[in-house]
């Protein structure tokens, strides 16, 4: 984990990605729990048909598919070639901070 930190401060590059919500409203909106649940299934499974995937989340395809899109814009699914989507990250980490108001 140090190397990977020395790599990143040198290059000013990091080899994670990270995405910013305004608040925890907005993260919940994209991530809702059935996109989570989606999310962890698609981990578990690796690289699946969209069809699959909704037969495996026992939901309806087009309902999936819906939210496959919405997590596809933001980066958090991937498409392969094949068409075939998958999670192209071993790890999802969230953190947040509630402040007090001032």
């Amino acid at each position: 984990m140090g190397e990977q930190f020395i790599e990143a401060w040198r290059h000013g590059k990091s080899d994670t990605d990270t995405f910013d919500f305004e608040s925890p409203k907005a993260l919940f909106a994209v991530l809702t729990p059935k996109r989570w649940e989606l999310l962890e299934r698609l981990q578990a499974l690796g690289e699946i048909s969209l069809r699959g995937l909704a037969r495996s989340l026992g939901r309806d395809v087009k309902r999936v598919h819906e939210d496959a899109a919405v997590l596809l814009e933001w980066g958090l699914v991937e498409r392969t070639e094949s068409g075939k989507l998958h999670v192209p990250y071993e790890k999802i980490h969230i953190e947040f901070d509630l402040l007090a108001a001032a």
